[in-house]
């Protein structure tokens, strides 16, 4: 059996099954990209619920793994070359395990760097940007007179939907007629933007067809449906 008790984190939250990948998770945009990837693969894992409300993402134990206090994070016992591998950053999760099972990822090098550029446009524009407008729009923000923060991520997002809606034309998905890491990273993220936040009429979620179109077909997929509710909240 593996022993994953050289990793502190095990000793707050206990592996039932050390054999298996685990995974240390809220229900959030970032974290569901990773139980929605581990339910597309098939790969067989134990999660972990990181309460915020707890700040449990403070605690020694998690930091020992993720040391910018970030949910998602994780430990493959079945790593490289064998050996245990602890992982952070949810875009460099669903890369290491798309490229370790070969699936959601293109096998050519250059498709390999399309699906690869597309998570980093997510991870580096449409994440930061719809939680910056989420947070000015539904929660402590909204209480700013000054309304020059939320336009300004108004406007970006609304830029950024631009990219998306315009790739999309013609596709079914980012990469072309091929499901991939780049949807998993992306559309949870559109789906928070008009859900949880409530910002679909503010950013006119209604002039992007292609993207609503994508988002809906993402939501059916039946790995999405059960990996949203992974873990389950308190």
């Amino acid at each position: 059996m593996t022993d994953l008790a050289a990793f502190p984190i095990t000793n707050k939250w206990p592996a039932q099954h050390p054999d298996r990948l685990q995974l240390y998770s809220l229900p959030t945009p970032n974290g569901v990209k990773v139980s929605i990837m581990l339910e597309e693969i098939g790969l067989p894992y134990e999660v972990h619920l990181v309460r915020f409300d707890t700040n449990d993402q403070m605690t020694p134990e998690f930091l020992s793994l993720n040391p910018n206090n970030k949910i998602p994070a994780i430990i493959d016992p079945n790593g490289p070359d064998g050996k245990p591998l602890p992982l952070f950053e949810s875009g460099a999760i669903l890369i290491y395990l798309a490229e370790k099972t070969g699936q959601l990822i293109p096998q050519d090098a250059a498709g390999r760097y399309e699906a690869i550029q597309w998570v980093m446009f997510q991870m580096g524009g449409i994440g930061p940007m719809f939680g910056q407008l989420g947070f000015f729009h539904k929660f402590a923000g909204k209480d700013y007179e000054d309304k020059r923060p939320r336009d300004r991520y108004v406007a970006e997002s609304k830029r950024l939907l631009g990219v998306l809606e315009q790739r999309l034309e013609g596709r079914a998905w980012i990469l072309g007629d091929a499901y991939s890491i780049a949807d998993i990273a992306t559309f949870p993220w559109v789906r928070n933007l008009a859900g949880f936040y409530e910002a679909g009429d503010l950013v006119g979620i209604q002039n992007f067809p292609n993207v609503q179109r994508a988002l809906a077909a993402f939501v059916a997929r039946p790995a999405v449906v059960k990996g949203l509710d992974i873990p389950k909240r308190p």
